[in-house]
């Protein structure tokens, strides 16, 4: 499919998360018992609009700004890490077979979830396993939505005029713009019933979102670099960074 190649290199990403998850060992060895909150914060977009390349500049500012290692989580990376079942043990170790959390959230969502049912909670637990460590970056995924329980979660979008995600998507990929079009009304479509459907949600709703960004307008540098920020403010303010 051409719209992979607007998809980062996963083996990238799992080697951070791997990374990740090392640290967190390291810290829950040394049993730090005053540990400084550390932010989850999720990234919903409309299909076309730049939210992988706004994700890469974020995680870069902010392993920057606070010394400490981030990752970026989305599909592709969770369904590679349930190939490699050390890290998926490892992400799950700490949930037990009960976690009150993930029981609330998976309360509300539609019935419908129920068929495909085995597949579902497990991403539903590696979202909310890792939003819990805190210093990710959740694309997509519904992670607004997911992660609305868990303290110090700040949830962003970035929406776009038509005109500018047709242009997007034609030169990323090098497609004529009516091609793009399709693609994008069509990879729309899935997005939406994914959240109408298993969600029980409307993720175009701004209620769900800190902060709503229009793409025509900033690059992906620019609200990374308002979106940390932002991040900063908040977590000098619950004093988690000084």
């Amino acid at each position: 499919m051409p719209e992979n190649l607007l998809i980062p290199s996963v083996d990238l990403r799992v080697g951070a998360l791997e990374e990740y998850n090392r640290r967190q060992k390291e810290k829950a060895f040394r049993n730090d018992r005053k540990q400084k909150p550390r932010p989850c914060v999720t990234l919903s977009r409309e299909f076309g609009c730049e939210g992988y390349p706004l994700s890469e500049k974020l995680c870069e500012m902010m392993i920057q700004r606070t010394g400490e290692p981030w990752v970026i989580i989305d599909k592709a990376v969770l369904e590679e890490v349930a190939k490699r079942h050390n890290i998926s043990e490892e992400l799950l170790k700490g949930l037990g077979k009960r976690n009150r959390i993930l029981e609330e959230v998976l309360s509300t969502f539609s019935p419908e979830w129920k068929s495909d049912n085995e597949y579902f909670q497990l991403l539903c637990r590696h979202v909310i396993s890792l939003a819990e460590q805190g210093n990710v970056i959740i694309l997509e995924l519904g992670g607004a939505i997911i992660t609305r329980h868990i303290e110090h979660s700040y949830h962003f979008r970035v929406y776009g005029s038509m005109d500018f995600k047709v242009a997007s998507i034609s030169q990323r990929l090098e497609i004529e713009p009516e091609e793009a079009e399709k693609l994008i009304e069509r990879q729309q479509r899935q997005r939406d019933r994914f959240t109408r459907d298993f969600l029980s949600q409307d993720d175009h709703n701004p209620a769900l979102y800190d902060v709503l960004f229009n793409n025509d307008r900033n690059s992906p540098e620019k609200m990374a670099c308002m979106i940390a920020c932002y991040l900063e403010n908040e977590l000098r303010a619950c004093g988690g960074l000084k």
